[in-house]
């Protein structure tokens, strides 16, 4: 399809104006086509907020989509609290948040269908009741909204950075001090399956604060707090820093010695403003058991 930029159209954005062209179509839908370069201005890859000119032509090529939808599956999950409004689970490493292309089922929404008795709707059919996600290898909390007005606060929460997120890392090498990092953090211009800390302007802040807990003679048990909620930002802070995250098969270019699945980054604590209640929530949660076994394993070494 193509379009012709008339004077209504100058200063609009361009995922906003394609959002208006495409009537259903959520903005981050749309931001989607873009990075995917299924969308041209005259001919040219531009980003998402780029601002029309009059008679710029505007070409989105075919989109194939494939209409995925979510199934209640019979997949036992720890449930550490829930109520009317919301629940906190405890992922396991390995297991995938949501459905995509590549996973159609077996994950935790999969799971939360069979196991709970409502979810809010507010991310469709593919993500009920998902506000916010860990990677398929990290495990820990992950809060759960059980309704539209559940869904609402605790999103407003994470994006008032009032939800206060606790991770657990063993890194490569010592960390000497505390600190944070914030940088711009942006899909990586060599490879679309990773972030990649960017130049200023052409990502998005990361803000990451980081406290040492515990260090041995190659590695190092840190506390990461998320301020913001970037993909893969922990794990991107820590290669960015020189200390990638152990067993992390995409940050991490060292060879990995402790037989791992996937890197040893676990969501300990979650503290939250309860929806209805509003009252301060804290839930925290043990290390998994091979977490735990590595810990031995350097406590033990010399």
């Amino acid at each position: 399809m193509k379009w012709i930029a008339n004077e209504e159209d100058v200063g609009s954005r361009l995922d906003i104006f394609l959002q208006k062209k495409n009537e259903g179509k959520t903005r981050s839908h749309i931001k989607h086509w873009i990075e995917d370069d299924l969308v041209l201005v005259n001919g040219n890859k531009v980003k998402s907020g780029y601002n029309l000119k009059l008679s710029d032509e505007i070409d989105l090529k075919p989109v194939v989509e494939k209409v995925l939808s979510s199934k209640p599956q019979d997949i036992p999950i720890d449930i550490v609290y829930q109520d009317k409004d919301i629940a906190v689970i405890n992922k396991s490493q390995g297991m995938v948040v949501h459905p995509a292309v590549s996973n159609y089922d077996g994950t935790l929404v999969n799971a939360l269908m069979y196991n709970l008795d409502n979810l809010s709707s507010i991310n469709g059919v593919i993500r009920p009741g998902i506000v916010h996600r860990l990677d398929k290898d990290t495990s820990g909390l992950l809060v759960v909204a059980k309704n539209d007005q559940a869904h609402v606060s605790l999103s407003e929460q994470i994006a008032n950075k009032t939800c206060k997120r606790i991770y657990w890392a063993i890194v490569e090498g010592v960390v000497k001090s505390n600190g944070e990092i914030i940088t711009q953090i942006g899909r990586d211009p060599k490879n679309r399956l990773k972030m990649a800390v960017l130049e200023s302007g052409k990502g998005k802040t990361a803000h990451t604060i980081f406290r040492v807990i515990k260090t041995w003679d190659k590695y190092s048990l840190v506390e990461f707090e998320l301020k913001t909620g970037r993909t893969h930002q922990i794990r991107v802070h820590s290669a960015y820093m020189h200390h990638p995250i152990v067993g992390d098969k995409l940050y991490n270019p060292n060879k990995c010695k402790f037989n791992l699945n996937g890197q040893l980054l676990h969501a300990k604590k979650l503290t939250l403003i309860h929806p209805t209640t509003h009252k301060e929530m804290t839930f925290e949660c043990d290390l998994p058991d091979y977490f735990e076994r590595v810990i031995s394993i350097l406590d033990n070494s010399k």
